[in-house]
């Protein structure tokens, strides 16, 4: 895997040669360093290389979006709701159930893969290249569905449309591994987040919506950045015990982390729980010096329990007016828990202690009395 001749195959994958900002090219050096370094079978290679083309292809697609079209940065992203939290405390069923209202503009996956614009006249022919692509994904591992369950169609994670600039968390696999462990927590993620608000802008150029609605662990990292971003912003962060967050996080990074040769899960458990509990110190001093009002906390318990209440709390607290209350009751009853198969999990498989857990994020587990 070299650079230069990945930034060559996208060249010739998109016929484009222009990148945009080159302070890009630094998180792609690190990424294929890491990449070399992690131990790919040579399925994980091939995959990899294909993904690094593609994200590259697709960015020089965007710099010839703006370019045709420089009125797209001009344009407003008012009030957006995010969600955020640390991984498996829920986001995801919130993010869905929200989604059914009308109102919402969640990020649906096939976008957050081609985000630029369609040059063509008639539809977007790419759509049905992503859902083939998420099909065949579902065949090569079924079992996936239970841990995070995915269609083209559907709302997504925000971190696709983060993913183009190269200084982000990527699959969420590459964080834990050297070098880009070390590199990530050390970047400015500003420039980031403007690239990423200018991709907002380009979706919402082409298929504009009333409000939008995003949401994404990673932007645990990044809060202060984002509020400086979207001023108005608001954002929900979801709370789970983190006795259940581990095993459940972990046996998805596993899964990822397939296209590795080998994998010790006893050393995959300590590994996430220090980079959750990095994220989770990055977010939550960065919110003690941020405007309280532009925040609130959901209980992942109280969202299982009553998720209609649980909307309602959210959009009192952000005069969002009145949820659609019969098109969320109706998700509901469609969307059961566990409706793509039971997740299974333990501590113990990933070389984890509830003492070692609960030890390392006591000032969490206090704080929101989880």
């Amino acid at each position: 895997m070299n650079e230069l001749e990945l930034l060559a195959a996208a060249q010739r994958q998109a016929s484009l040669a222009d990148f945009g900002d080159p302070r890009f090219r630094e998180g792609l050096a690190v990424l294929v360093e890491t990449y070399e370094r992690a131990g790919l079978s040579e399925r994980g290679r091939k995959r990899t290389e294909r993904r690094l083309v593609q994200l590259l292809s697709t960015r020089l697609r965007i710099e010839a979006g703006w370019r045709r079209h420089p009125e797209i940065r001009t344009r407003s992203v008012r009030s957006p709701v995010y969600l955020t939290g640390l991984p498996r405390t829920g986001t995801s069923a919130l993010f869905n159930l929200l989604g059914a209202d009308p109102a919402a503009r969640p990020l649906l996956t096939w976008e957050g893969m081609c985000p630029d614009p369609w040059p063509g006249p008639g539809p977007d022919p790419r759509f049905e290249a992503v859902r083939a692509a998420v099909e065949r994904d579902r065949e090569r591992n079924p079992d996936f569905d239970k841990i995070h369950y995915a269609r083209a169609d559907g709302p997504e994670e925000c971190v696709l449309l983060l993913a183009y600039t190269f200084c982000d968390v990527q699959l969420g696999i590459e964080p834990l591994l050297p070098p880009h462990r070390e590199w990530f927590p050390k970047q400015d993620l500003r420039p980031s987040y403007a690239y990423y608000a200018d991709l907002l802008r380009m979706l919402d150029w082409q298929r504009p919506g009333e409000r939008w609605l995003l949401k994404s662990p990673a932007h645990l990292w990044a809060l202060d950045v984002l509020l400086d971003t979207f001023p108005d912003a608001c954002i929900v962060m979801t709370h789970r015990d983190p006795c259940d967050i581990l095993p459940s996080y972990c046996s998805m990074l596993a899964s990822l982390m397939s296209i590795r040769e080998s994998l010790d899960p006893k050393e995959l458990g300590p590994t996430v729980l220090e980079y959750l509990a990095q994220s989770l110190e990055r977010g939550l001093a960065a919110r003690e010096r941020l405007d309280p009002r532009r925040f609130l906390d959901v209980d992942y318990r109280d969202f299982v329990a009553a998720p209609l209440d649980t909307a309602e709390r959210i959009y009192d607290a952000f005069g969002l007016g009145e949820p659609p209350r019969d098109a969320m009751r109706r998700h509901v009853a469609e969307n059961p828990q566990a409706k793509h198969g039971a997740h299974r999990y333990s501590l113990d498989g990933y070389g984890l202690t509830p003492d070692a857990v609960r030890g390392r994020l006591s000032d969490y587990v206090a704080r929101f009395s989880i």
